[in-house]
């Protein structure tokens, strides 16, 4: 793995998908410029450290929390149709993709996102799958959208938050742009649900690259004031590289 640029002290404020090479998009090629830190794909991840031995996808998760009421805080965002409560253990039904900077990233006219404003998706089901969606949608746009400081700020949550909004803005002032080059494109290949409560999903996703290699790194997402948040923790967990999408359902857009 190679970390043009990397200045320490730097990585309370990556994003878990730019830790230890991990590679999500050449969309935020821009970002990774000016936060100094590599997106090279890299032979040099953690060793052992393959998903292989995964359980079954949504074996571990649980839906032991009430579907949500009625009356949930669901601000501006209007009624969504999808209530189901089970954790999804196979391609989810009426989902569409579209391309955002070059990302594929999942919609659903019942389970969202159902507002879009500029860079901001937001409106997901107080579903299993609105957690899903939730999640691949935020995880990309707070890197790679154009204003990237709205979609952290509304979308995200989590005691690394405010640090990742400063290192990056400060980072962005001396970006050189020579060290946007060398960075490939991942895509969402699979999914795992490690848990689902109703107020806080963890999911693993999977991202496969261009020259075949995957990664995976899981994500939690909260329900706070009627939507999904993603979470950025003080130290984003690494990703990891997987061998194949055995114990994952296969999912993606491209």
């Amino acid at each position: 793995m190679a970390e043009p640029g990397n200045r320490e002290g730097h990585d309370d404020s990556r994003s878990p998908w730019l830790r230890n090479g991990f590679v999500l998009a050449v969309a935020f090629i821009g970002f990774v410029a000016v936060i100094g830190v590599a997106v090279l794909v890299s032979s040099d991840g953690p060793e052992g450290s393959s998903s292989a031995s995964s359980p079954a996808p949504g074996a571990a998760a649980r839906t032991g929390q009430p579907p949500p009421s009625a009356a949930a805080d669901r601000g501006d965002c209007p009624g969504l149709k999808d209530t189901g409560e089970k954790v999804p253990t196979a391609p989810p039904e009426g989902v569409d993709w579209k391309l955002f900077q070059s990302v594929a990233l999942p919609w659903s006219k019942a389970a969202g996102p159902a507002v879009v404003e500029k860079d901001v998706a937001r409106c997901y089901a107080h579903t299993p799958l609105g957690a899903l969606l939730a999640t691949s949608q935020i995880s990309v746009r707070y890197l790679a959208a154009d204003d990237w400081q709205s979609v952290t700020r509304a979308q995200t949550v989590g005691a690394g938050r405010e640090s990742y909004l400063k290192a990056r803005a400060a980072s962005e002032r001396t970006a050189d742009p020579r060290e946007q080059e060398g960075a490939a494109q991942g895509q969402i290949a699979g999914f795992d649900f490690v848990s689902y409560t109703g107020s806080t999903a963890v999911i693993r996703t999977v991202w496969r690259f261009q020259d075949g290699r995957m990664q995976a790194a899981a994500t939690t997402v909260r329900w706070r004031d009627g939507d999904w948040k993603l979470e950025y923790p003080a130290d984003p967990p690494a990703p990891a590289p997987v061998d194949s999408l055995a114990g994952y359902v296969e999912w993606g857009g491209v």
